[in-house]
């Protein structure tokens, strides 16, 4: 068979024109879809958890821990303050801002302490009552970490315990303490972040220590061991030593599930559901979840038999949000499962 040659410049027209088709072809194909904007789904989430139980119980608080890009729209500086998800919470917390970033007793980097605090005092100038928790328990870093938060207007902690298992004995009384009754955590000065109940011994005995501090808030577990506290548990709980009431705030995990609370089901080691992702390295039990999957939002609020609903029912007086910065995960890692 004889072979057509075409002269040069019909070989060139040929080429353009195949080029062209392909390039059309390209251009038709389905563009990827876009990556989840993971700041923007905890803003959302914590949003709708709060706008669900402030409709439910007035006076009642939200104070997300971490995560303080959520309070900008751009989620990075500079960035102007998200209104919306600023206004569906009460404080922001944040820990390692001075002691701890880098291990317990340490001196956080000036970066960090500068980056964060670009954060925290945007929102503190947005009427943002803002916690810092510092880990440490040298007393000339302790004296160092109150007094670098009170010169920035910040409500200070110093944990003497990584664990948050016990409470420090220095200084031997709360910073600023005050017999006064603090209903709003605008009023509060001092505070007190106590998550294991069980190392202070019974149940009663946990009780009473809280009862014996004079502390303007304190933060806690729903739980002592499998069963909740009563109402009439955490009002004991609510007045000071010296008779002024505080507020007692429950702590909750919405950005990792917990293999030790009431909700983990026996069948998810071998068949996870779908939004649970990978363990936790520095916390075994703790289980990065899909915080944007109605599955698990239905676990943490929206019905009777969510997490949120025990709360409120045991008589506190707000929630103390952990894990709010889950979106730095899936930002690094993507959504595979467990």
């Amino acid at each position: 068979m004889k072979t057509i040659k075409h002269p040069p410049t019909i070989r060139i027209f040929l080429f353009a024109s195949l080029m062209i088709l392909f390039s059309c072809h390209r251009e038709q194909e389905p563009a990827p879809a876009p990556a989840r904007n993971y700041k923007k789904a905890m803003r959302t989430f914590v949003e709708d958890l709060s706008s669900w139980s402030k409709s439910r119980k007035n006076g009642w608080i939200v104070i997300p821990q971490n995560g303080v890009e959520l309070t900008t729209t751009t989620g990075f500086t500079p960035g102007g303050p998200d209104l919306p998800y600023l206004q569906a919470i009460d404080a922001v917390a944040q820990e390692d801002l001075y002691y701890g970033y880098d291990g317990f007793d340490l001196e956080s980097p000036q970066n960090i302490q500068v980056d964060i605090g670009v954060y925290l005092d945007q929102a503190r100038y947005n009427e943002k009552k803002i916690l810092v928790i510092n880990y440490c328990s040298t007393p000339s870093k302790v004296d160092d970490a109150y007094e670098k938060c009170d010169a920035k207007e910040y409500v200070c902690f110093a944990a003497s315990s990584r664990n948050l298992d016990e409470i420090p004995s220095y200084p031997a009384t709360p910073w600023k303490v005050n017999s006064r009754d603090i209903t709003a955590v605008d009023s509060i000065h001092n505070f007190l972040y106590l998550l294991d109940p069980e190392a202070l011994g019974t149940r009663q005995a946990f009780i009473s220590a809280i009862a014996s501090t004079n502390y303007d808030m304190v933060i806690t577990d729903l739980f002592y061991g499998d069963a909740s506290f009563t109402p009439a548990e955490v009002e004991a709980m609510r007045t000071k030593a010296n008779g002024g009431t505080r507020l007692v705030l429950a702590y909750m995990s919405i950005g990792e599930a917990e293999n030790y609370r009431y909700y983990w089901q026996n069948g998810w080691n071998d068949h996870p559901p779908e939004w649970l992702a990978a363990e936790n390295p520095d916390w075994p039990g703790n289980y990065k979840v899909k915080y944007w999957e109605k599955a698990w939002q239905d676990i943490i609020f929206g019905n009777n038999d969510s997490y949120l609903k025990k709360i409120m029912d045991a008589g506190f007086d707000g929630v103390y949000l952990d894990i709010i910065d889950a979106f730095e995960y899936f930002e690094e890692h993507g959504e595979e499962q467990k």
